[in-house]
C-alpha cells in the first residue's frame, strides 16, 4: 500500500480490487465534467442558379469510362452522408437546444457544475420494488426523479446515479434498500461542491444483522454504501455553520438571571417582589405587615409611587393583610398596578396579583379567594408572561391560600428548623387546622434565545436540531433543542423550544474560555439506519437497544471521494469491527502525494447517535476533516486505527458525549473490560485501570498528524490522546517495517479545547499491546501498555537530534482527574489555559531519568486557575457537591470533596515551569488545594533540575507550593517577588530542600 515514508519522484497507485480501471487523462476527482452543446451544423451550399435566355449548345457527348462512373457514384454518396450528418446534427442541436429552454421554464437555470443538470442523464423512477436487486451497468446515466425502496442497488462500471434537485429545493427524494455498492468506474452524486444540493435527500439503510433477506457482501456485511477501487462518491448538501460557541451564559431556567422561586408559610401582610421587564431579574423583595403596621402600609404606597413604569409587581398575601391597610395604599395599587379587587379585601382572603407599572386593568392579573373554615378551598393565583429584551418569554407568578389540616402545629415547628425554606413568624399563634402559604416565581416559557459565535442566520432554520455542550464536569449535561422561528433574531441569534435542565457557560472565566459548543445536528442530505423498536441478537447484554446501524466504506484507490455537510444518524455497528459511520479502510496517500489532483475530503458532517465511533481512518494518509461534529457515540469518535496513518488534518472538528463501546479493550469502561473475555488467554480477568478505560473522543495512534481547533467536549475517559504503537496493528501489520511512531516528531497542534472528560482533557501517553494473548502474557491484544515514551527525533531516528513538540493554546477544563497528563521528553506547552481540573496539568519524563540527561518538558505563558466563578450544576450525573471556590459557594467537584486540588503537578523531571500565573487555589476545610504540587503517589526519583521561574500568584491562592510525600526534594525555584514575602522568595540556582513540613506551610 502507499505510504508516507520516504521519499518518491512519481504517485503511487494500488491496482483496482475488481477491474483495471484508470483515471482518464486530466480527470479532476470530485468536478463534474462539464456539458458543451455541439458545434452547430454547417448549411448545405445553395443550388445553382439557373441562367436567364437561350439555353447553350449541346455538345457531343462521349461514354464515360467505368473508372469516372464510380467516381461520380462515390461523390454522390459522400454528399448524402454529410447531409445525413448536417441533419442529424441540427437535430440534435434542437433537442438540446428545447431541453435547455425547458429547464429555463421551469425556473432551473443550467450549471454545467450540477451533476443532475447533465442531459446525458435518463429520468429514472423505479418506484418501490422491496424485492428488486436494481443494477446499474455501463452506459445507464440515471437521474434519480422521485423517491424508491430497492432490495439492493449496485452502480457497475460507467453506470452513474444522479439525485434530482430543483432550484426551490421543493423535492423530497428518499432512497430505501439494504445497501448500495459503487464498483469500479461508477459514481452516486447528490450535488456537487459548487453546486450544493438544494432539496432534501435522504438514504435509508434497512436490515437486521440476522437478515436472510440478502446475504452478507464480503468485506461490507450488511446495511452498507461501500465505494469499491475506482469508484465514485460525491455527496455535496447545503453549506451551513457546522459549530459554533455560545458568546452569553444560558442558566439551567433559561433565563439571563437566572429563575427565581419563593414560598413561605405565614408570612403575614402584603409580599412584594419587584422584577426587570428587560431581564427577568428579581430587583426588590420585601414583606409589609400591613395588617399590624400602618408604617409598613406607607413604606410600601412610597414604594409603589417610586417605580418607574413598565416595571413588574408581583404581590401575595400571606396570612392577612387588610386590619392596618390604609386608603392611599389601596389607591396607589389600584393606579399604579390596575388592580380591581384591592378596595374590597377582607380577613384573611388570599390574594394574588401580577401587573407592570402604569400598565392599567389590561396588563393586571389578579385573583382573590374567600377565607372560610381555615380554608380558601383553592389557591389564588395570578400570572402574565412577558419578554427580555432579548427575546426570551418568562412568566411571573404571584399565589396566596389558605389550607385546612394539611398540617398539624407540630409539623410546623419542625418545618421551621429545615433547609426548606418555609418560616414562620415567631410568637404568631399558629392554628392547628389551617395554614397560609404565598409564593412567587420567575421561570422562562417553552423557549429560550441562544446568542452566539458566528452569523448561523438563515443557514440554521426552524425545526432544525442543535445540541448545547456541558460546560461542567458531566459529559451527561449536553442537551438537545428544536429551533424555533424567530422573526427578530439576529444573524448570531436563536430560539430554541423548551429550556436547559443545566447551566451552559457562554464567557471566558477568570481568563480561561469556557463557552459552550453550539452544534447543528440537521442537514438536507440524510443518511440513516433503519431501527428495531427493541434490542436483538448479542449485544443485548451491553446494550438496551439496537445498535446494528448503517455504514459508509471506502476501499483504496477509489476516483473520488468528497463528503460535504451531511447528516449520518444512527450509523456504525457495534457487533462488527470496520463497519463505522464513515471508514476510510487501507487508502493509502488520498492527497497529492496518491494522484488525487483534489485532496480528499470530508467537511461539515453531522454524525449523531452512532452505534460505533464517528469516523474512522484506518491506513489512509493526508485525509482532510473539517468542520465535523460527533456527537453520542459509542467507542472512540475520530479514530486513528493501526498506527501508520499520517499527515492527517483534523480541523475545526467537535466531539461529545463519546460513550464506552466493546470493540477494543481501549473503548471499554470498567464493567465492559471485566465481562469481556472472548480474546484473553484462558481464565484472566483483565484489569480496567492498566488495560482499559481509555474511550477518547480523538484516538490519535500516530503523532504525525495535525490538530487544529478542535473541541473534545465530553468522553466518559479522554478527551485528545495520543498513544503509540511499537509496530503496525491490524490489518496494517508487516506493511511497514516499524512505526517508529513514539520517535516521530509530532504534527500541528494548536488551538483545541478539552473539558467535561471523565478522566482527562488531554494524554499524550503508552502504547497498545501488539501481540495476541498467550501464556506469558494473557492480556488481550491492543489492551493499553504502559511500554511507550514519547521521544520525538529528526527523522524518527534517535540517534539525530531532538525535535521539540509544541503544544500551543491548549484550553482544559472541567475534567475530573487531570486538564493534561503528559509523558515524555521534549515537550513545550506554551499560551495554555487549565481551571476546574482535578489537576491542571501533570509533567512526567520519558521514564529514563536520570540516565537519559537529554531529555526536558517546559510550560510557559499559562494560566492556571483552580476554582473559577462556573460552579456547574448539581445534576446530569455529577458525583460530587460541595463548598469551595474564592467565594466559598457550593459547587460541583471533581473526584470528592478531600481531593485535593492542584494547579500544577511534578512527577518527576526535567521540569520547567516559567512566566505562568495561578488563580483560584483556595483549601476549605476538607481538602488542601495548592497552585504546584507534588504527584500522590510517586514513587519515582525527582531530578533536582525541576525549575520554577517567573510566576505570578493571585491573591485568590492560599498554598503556592505543596507536597504530600514524605521525599526530599531539591529543586531550584524563582517565584514573583510582588506575590509573595521576601522570606518565600529563593533565587535562582539556589537549591533549597523541600521537606513536607515546610511545604505545607509554604
Amino acid at each position: 500500500m502507499p505510504t508516507s515514508d520516504g521519499p518518491s519522484h512519481f504517485p503511487v497507485f494500488v491496482a483496482p480490487l475488481h477491474a483495471g480501471h484508470q483515471r482518464p487523462a486530466g480527470y479532476v476527482p470530485g468536478r463534474v465534467a462539464p456539458v458543451r452543446l455541439p458545434p452547430p451544423a454547417k448549411a448545405p451550399p445553395p443550388p445553382p442558379v439557373k441562367p436567364h435566355g437561350p439555353a447553350p449548345l449541346q455538345r457531343a457527348t462521349f461514354s464515360l469510362s467505368e473508372e469516372s462512373r464510380s467516381r461520380e457514384r462515390a461523390r454522390d454518396l459522400q454528399q448524402r452522408r454529410n447531409t445525413f450528418i448536417c441533419v442529424g446534427a441540427s437535430t440534435g442541436a434542437f433537442f438540446i437546444t428545447l431541453l435547455l429552454v425547458l429547464s429555463l421554464r421551469s425556473g432551473d437555470v443550467f450549471d454545467e457544475n450540477c451533476p443532475d443538470h447533465n442531459p446525458s442523464l435518463s429520468s429514472w423512477n423505479p418506484g418501490h420494488q422491496p424485492q428488486r436487486a436494481a443494477v446499474v451497468q455501463r452506459g445507464q446515466l440515471f437521474k434519480l426523479e422521485t423517491s424508491a425502496t430497492l432490495l439492493s442497488l449496485t452502480i457497475q462500471s460507467g453506470g452513474q446515479v444522479v439525485f434530482a434537485d430543483s432550484a426551490d429545493g421543493s423535492k423530497n427524494i428518499t432512497l430505501r434498500t439494504h445497501h448500495i455498492l459503487i464498483q469500479d468506474g461508477a459514481a452516486l452524486h447528490i450535488g456537487a461542491p459548487k453546486c450544493r444540493y438544494r432539496s432534501s435527500a435522504t438514504i435509508a439503510l434497512m436490515g437486521r444483522s440476522d437478515s436472510a433477506a440478502l446475504p452478507e457482501t464480503p468485506g461490507l456485511g450488511r446495511k452498507f454504501i461501500g465505494v469499491l477501487g475506482g469508484g465514485t462518491l460525491e455527496l455535496h448538501g447545503t453549506e451551513r455553520v457546522s459549530w459554533t460557541l455560545l458568546t452569553r451564559s444560558v442558566p439551567a431556567s433559561g433565563l439571563p438571571t437566572g429563575g427565581y422561586a419563593f414560598q413561605r408559610n405565614f408570612s403575614r401582610g402584603i409580599n412584594l417582589r419587584v422584577i426587570d421587564q428587560d431581564t427577568a431579574a428579581v430587583l426588590f423583595s420585601e414583606r409589609y405587615d400591613t395588617h399590624d403596621s400602618r408604617n409598613d402600609s406607607r413604606t410600601l404606597t412610597r414604594l409603589l409611587r417610586s417605580l418607574p413604569a413598565g416595571r413588574i409587581v408581583a404581590l401575595a398575601v400571606g396570612d392577612s393583610a387588610v386590619k392596618s391597610l390604609l386608603d392611599e395604599t389601596k389607591t396607589a395599587i389600584a393606579e399604579r398596578l390596575g388592580s380591581s379587587f384591592v378596595y374590597n379585601l377582607k380577613y384573611r382572603q388570599a390574594w394574588a396579583l401580577v401587573s407592570e407599572v402604569q400598565g392599567g386593568n389590561a396588563t393586571c392579573s389578579e385573583d382573590v379567594r374567600e377565607h372560610e373554615n381555615h380554608d380558601t378551598r383553592g389557591r389564588a393565583l395570578a400570572s402574565r408572561t412577558f419578554s427580555t429584551v432579548e427575546g426570551v418569554a418568562f412568566s411571573v407568578t404571584a399565589y396566596s391560600e389558605w389550607k385546612n389540616g394539611g398540617i398539624a402545629l407540630a409539623q410546623i415547628l419542625a418545618i421551621k428548623s429545615s433547609a426548606s425554606g418555609i418560616n414562620i413568624k415567631d410568637g404568631h399563634s399558629v392554628s392547628p387546622s389551617g395554614f397560609p402559604i404565598s409564593g412567587f416565581q420567575v421561570d422562562a416559557e417553552d423557549q429560550v434565545v441562544l446568542n452566539l459565535q458566528d452569523e448561523v442566520q438563515p443557514t440554521w432554520r426552524p425545526g432544525d436540531q442543535v445540541v448545547l455542550a456541558s460546560t461542567d464536569f458531566s459529559m451527561y449535561q449536553a442537551e438537545e433543542f428544536t429551533l424555533l422561528p424567530c422573526l427578530w433574531c439576529s444573524s448570531r441569534q436563536v430560539r430554541i423550544q423548551g429550556k436547559p435542565q443545566f447551566l451552559h457557560v457562554g464567557e471566558v472565566v477568570d481568563g480561561v474560555d469556557m463557552r459552550a459548543e453550539v452544534a447543528l445536528l440537521s442537514r438536507n442530505i440524510l443518511i440513516y439506519g433503519e431501527m428495531e423498536t427493541s434490542c436483538y441478537g448479542k449485544m443485548c447484554r451491553f446494550y438496551g437497544h439496537d445498535t446494528f446501524g448503517g455504514h459508509i466504506k471506502i476501499f483504496g484507490n477509489f476516483s473520488s471521494v468528497h463528503l460535504s455537510h451531511v447528516e449520518l444518524r444512527n450509523m456504525g455497528q457495534q457487533s462488527q469491527t470496520g463497519r463505522y459511520p464513515v471508514h476510510f479502510h487501507m487508502c493509502g496517500d488520498v492527497d497529492q502525494r496518491g494522484g488525487y489532483r483534489e485532496p480528499t475530503y470530508v467537511d461539515g458532517l453531522s454524525i449523531h447517535h452512532s452505534f460505533s465511533r464517528c469516523l474512522t481512518v484506518h491506513a489512509t494518509n493526508g485525509l482532510l476533516v473539517k468542520n465535523t461534529v460527533g456527537y453520542d457515540t459509542l467507542g472512540h469518535c475520530f479514530f486513528l486505527e493501526d498506527g501508520i496513518e499520517q499527515r492527517n488534518t483534523f480541523y475545526h472538528n467537535l466531539g461529545l458525549l463519546t460513550r464506552p463501546g466493546t470493540l477494543l479493550p481501549t473503548d471499554r469502561n470498567e464493567s465492559l473490560c471485566t465481562s469481556i473475555r472472548d480474546k484473553v488467554y484462558e481464565g484472566y480477568t483483565p484489569s480496567p485501570s492498566t488495560e482499559c478505560k481509555a474511550v477518547s473522543t480523538f484516538w490519535i495512534a500516530h503523532p504525525n498528524n495535525n490538530l487544529i481547533s478542535n473541541a473534545a467536549a465530553g468522553s466518559q475517559d479522554a478527551g485528545i490522546w495520543f498513544v503509540f504503537h511499537s509496530s503496525s496493528t491490524g490489518d496494517s501489520h508487516g506493511l511497514v517495517p516499524e512505526t517508529r511512531a513514539e520517535l516521530t516528531p509530532l504534527g500541528v497542534f494548536y488551538n483545541n479545547r478539552a473539558h467535561s472528560n471523565f478522566k482527562a482533557g488531554l494524554i499524550i501517553d503508552k502504547g497498545v499491546k501488539t501481540t495476541n494473548a498467550s501464556a506469558a502474557d494473557p492480556r488481550e491484544y491492543l489492551c493499553l501498555d504502559n511500554s511507550a515514551r514519547f521521544r520525538p527525533h529528526q527523522e524518527a531516528d534517535s540517534r539525530l537530534p531532538r525535535v521539540a513538540a509544541v503544544i500551543d493554546a491548549l484550553v482544559s477544563y472541567k475534567n475530573n482527574d487531570v486538564g493534561a497528563w503528559i509523558r515524555g521528553g521534549d515537550i513545550i506547552i506554551q499560551n495554555s489555559g487549565f481551571a476546574d481540573n482535578g489537576v491542571g496539568l501533570s509533567f512526567a519524563s520519558d521514564g529514563s531519568y536520570p540516565s537519559d540527561e537529554g531529555s526536558s518538558q517546559e510550560v510557559a505563558q499559562s494560566l492556571f486557575v483552580g476554582e473559577s466563578r462556573n460552579r456547574g450544576t448539581n445534576a446530569g450525573q455529577n458525583k460530587y457537591w460541595g463548598l469551595g471556590g474564592v467565594d466559598a459557594k457550593l459547587r460541583t467537584l471533581p473526584r470528592n470533596r478531600t481531593f485535593p486540588i492542584r494547579g500544577f503537578q511534578i512527577y518527576d523531571g526535567p521540569v520547567r515551569l516559567t512566566r505562568s500565573t495561578f488563580r483560584g487555589f483556595v483549601s476549605t476545610p476538607e481538602r488542601f488545594t495548592s497552585a504546584v504540587g507534588f504527584s500522590l503517589k510517586n514513587t519515582w526519583q525527582l531530578t533536582p533540575r525541576n525549575n520554577l521561574s517567573q510566576l505570578s500568584f493571585h491573591p485568590s491562592v492560599s498554598r503556592r507550593v505543596a507536597s504530600t510525600s514524605l521525599l526530599v526534594l531539591n529543586m531550584n525555584l524563582v517565584l514573583n517577588r510582588r506575590s509573595l514575602p521576601d522570606r518565600n522568595v529563593f533565587k535562582r540556582r539556589n537549591p533549597v530542600q523541600l521537606t513536607e513540613k515546610n511545604c505545607l506551610g509554604f
